[in-house]
């Protein structure tokens, strides 16, 4: 690749999981911190978030534990087609991705990993960023996101 990704950027693991608040609390009694919040997203259809190349429409349970700059993502998905229902359903719990931040040169490197042949997966928009889910499970044995900004 002409655009490396660079460990430097490396900030998140996601996991997904078929229970989440036992996983949190797992996690948090692992590490020694509080529990973390678990947010519910109901599906609702939003125009900035895609799922291979068509809007997506699906709902989740979100745990987040963060350690500085880093954070550990639980990802709890409900039964409508979404890049973690996919991967639940073929691998059970796991680790569905690992985050970079990359700046300036997320679409250089998204580019090129499209070229290589890896499918976007999810693509997603919010106010001041955005998130990219690339297909590498078959090669790498994990996604990648890559992120201009946390």
């Amino acid at each position: 690749m002409e655009n490396k990704i660079g460990f430097e950027g490396f900030i998140q693991i996601a996991i997904v999981v078929h229970d989440i608040q036992k996983a949190a609390e797992t996690w948090a009694e692992l590490f020694g911190v509080p529990v973390p919040e678990i947010r519910v997203q109901t599906p609702s259809p939003n125009p900035d978030l895609t799922y291979r190349g068509q809007q997506a429409l699906y709902g989740l349970k979100l745990a987040v534990i963060r350690a500085g700059g880093f954070v550990i993502e639980l990802h709890e998905p409900d039964d409508n087609p979404s890049t973690f229902r996919e991967f639940l359903d073929k691998h059970g719990n796991g680790v569905h991705h690992l985050g970079f931040q990359v700046g300036e040169r997320r679409d250089a490197i998204v580019g090129e990993l499209e070229q290589m042949g890896y499918a976007l997966r999810t693509v997603g928009y919010y106010p001041g960023s955005s998130w990219t889910i690339v297909d590498c499970e078959d090669d790498l044995g994990v996604n990648l996101n890559i992120k201009p900004r946390a």
